[in-house]
Parts: structure tokens; sequence; C-alpha cells
């Protein structure tokens, strides 16, 4: 096992239920300096892992371990954290209750400080959910976070991503293998289906049209190549219900919802963090005017454009130009 693990007990969520002996998964790189000053959040996002972060960090980067003290905490959901496939009954499976990023942030914001006595962030940054997450630390907890860089997301999930989603759902729960939830085996049709789903989504048309997938750094052989070699192996990785449990969040998400606020634009206008805010040119699902939006409501924010064709997964770490636009960011930050 190459993560942690924090036990919270008992937690009540934002939604009423009760998530009982709750576990939150995390992972830690570089070590926290004596005044605890160096100390970074960098949450997960949508089926990913701590793992998964790491294209992020390294030697040189502005997310350096030999100098800062950089915690992963994994999502509710993401399958090593409290989720449907590893809790025990009455929550297991089809029974696993509805989390918020505003759960997510309240126990990460334990570790935080219960773990680690640690008092101020230099930084919080995340791509899509992890966007989101840090939306929300920075509102929640203005008196710990000192920057935030959100990439390729949004303090709140508009409309369209909304019935992006629906899409994706509907093509998992599709197959009758998957039981409302209930299944013994993982329903592999219904996890290619949405694959072939988001596929759609998460590069956009210039992408695609360019063949950018037959190219380096991606290097598949054809169009369908990229959607089983890439796509569907991503997600027969997968748990079904993990996925769905963190696609309700994702639906979910909305910086407004945060007890005391009235609304998304009292919310951001309480973000007090140094901003900025990193949409990738042609995201399909958190294009970057959804982003100037947000921006014009944040006080002091500043708006950055990840150009180019890698959409959504610009943020994803697979493109080392991308890559370095965002680390950039990061570094000046």
């Amino acid at each position: 096992m190459d993560f942690d693990v924090f036990e919270l007990g008992d937690v009540r969520l934002q939604g009423g239920a009760t998530l009982r002996q709750a576990k939150l998964a995390y992972k830690t790189y570089g070590e926290l300096n004596g005044d605890k000053s160096n100390a970074i959040v960098y949450p997960t996002w949508y089926s990913g892992q701590h793992y998964d972060n790491e294209w992020l960090i390294g030697e040189g980067m502005a997310l350096d371990p030999s100098r800062y003290f950089i915690i992963i905490p994994n999502m509710l959901g993401n399958g090593l954290s409290s989720s449907p496939s590893n809790t025990p009954p009455p929550h297991d499976r089809a029974r696993f209750p509805d989390v918020t990023i505003h759960d997510n942030v309240r126990l990460q914001h334990r570790l935080v400080t219960e773990q680690f006595g640690i008092e101020r962030l230099e930084l919080v940054t995340g791509w899509s959910m992890g966007a989101a997450q840090t939306y929300q630390w920075a509102l929640s907890h203005p008196e710990m976070v000192r920057r935030m860089l959100p990439f390729c997301g949004a303090a709140k999930t508009s409309v369209h991503n909304i019935v992006f989603l629906e899409g994706v759902k509907a093509a998992l729960t599709a197959d009758a293998a998957w039981n409302g939830g209930w299944y013994d085996a993982q329903p592999t049709t219904g996890l290619r289906a949405l694959a072939r789903v988001y596929a759609g989504w998460g590069f956009s048309q210039q992408f695609y049209r360019e063949k950018c997938y037959e190219s380096e750094p991606l290097d598949y052989g054809s169009l369908e190549d990229f959607l089983v070699g890439y796509w569907e192996a991503l997600f027969l990785q997968r748990d079904a219900n993990n996925l769905l449990t963190m696609l309700w969040t994702w639906q979910n998400a909305d910086l407004g919802a945060t007890p005391g606020y009235a609304g998304i634009e009292e919310a951001l206008a309480g973000i007090r963090a140094e901003s900025i805010i990193m949409p990738g040119q042609q995201d399909l699902y958190f294009p970057p005017e959804d982003n100037e939006w947000e921006v014009a409501r944040i006080p002091g924010a500043e708006l950055r454009v990840i150009p180019g064709a890698w959409g959504h997964f610009a943020g994803g770490g697979m493109n080392p130009v991308d890559t370095a636009v965002i680390d950039g960011a990061l570094k000046e930050l």
C-alpha cells in the first residue's frame, strides 16, 4: 500500500446521512518543515487516485518536494477513501450516501489540521473536480489558504455539464448487469459505453479533427485503438458504483451551497486567496467563459487560458506543452 489512511470515525454529511467508520486515504511528498509553513494541498479528480496527480510534482517544478510538503487527499468515492466498493453494510454499494465537494473539503481540513497540525497552506491546486475542491478550500478556510490555482474546473457545475454527465450515467446504468447497483461483477458493457461517451467530450473537436491521438505523446494507431486502448482501458479499471458516487458529487458541485452564503456570487466574492484561474481553451466541460464570469467576482483573481487542442485534458498531465504552461503559472503564483 503506497498511501496512508486517516480514520475519521462517524461523519455526518452535508445531506444529513451519517457515514460510519469513514476514512480518508492520502499520500504525502516531501517533508513538513519546522514551523509547518510549506504545505500544499492537491486534491484528486473524477475517478483519479493520488498517483494520477504525480505528473505535476517533481524536482525543479513548482510542486517541488524538496521545498514543499505536498498532500494529495483522495476524494470520497474514488475507491481508496470511503467508497461504495470498500464500505461495509449498510452503506455499501448502492446504499453509499451522497457526498458533496463541501463534505470532501471538510474532511480534508481535519486531515491537515488534526494529523499534521498545519494552520497555513501555501497553495491549494487541482484539476477538474480537484479544481472544485480548490475553490471550496479557499472559501471555507480563508485564514489558511494563501494561494489557489484551480485548472480546467469551476466553482459550480453548469447545466450543460450536468447534461453531459446524464449521458455518462445513462450509458453505465443501461447495462442490465448493473442491477441497480447490486452487481456481483462489474457491468463491463456499461463501463465501455460510459468510456465512449466520455471520449467525445474529454478532448476538443480540433484534437479529433487533427488526429492528435495518432501523434506523440499518445501515439495510438487509429481512432478505434484510442477509444479501446485509452478510454475503455481507463474506465474498466474503475468500480461502477464509485463512478456514480463521484458523478453525483460532480453534478451537485456548487460553491454557493456553502453554509453561510446566499448563492454562488456571494461565495465567489468571499474568496480571499491570491488566485490564478486556468481554463483549457477548448474545454467542453468547463469553457473559459464560465471562468471569466467567476474571475470577475473573485477579488483580485487572474484568468490564464491554457492554449491548444487538448480541451479538458489539457489538465490531465499527458501533454508536456500543457504541463509546462500550468507549472509556469504555479511558479509565478
